[in-house]
């Protein structure tokens, strides 16, 4: 299933680690943003209902 990667194996899998590592940031990263954003337009919704009435 895997090529023989020969004398560069190392650095091969080492860039697909590094890639998948980088990918995982990013989605953590969105994750959390999208988190923080939703949290902040409750709040300002929640106070917009309250001075509305």
């Amino acid at each position: 299933m895997m090529p023989d990667l020969g004398k560069y194996v190392v650095e091969v899998l080492s860039a697909y680690a590094v890639s998948i590592v980088l990918l995982l940031g990013l989605v953590w990263i969105s994750v959390r943003a999208a988190r923080k954003a939703r949290e902040t337009l409750a709040a300002v919704e929640a106070r917009k209902e309250k001075r509305d009435g």
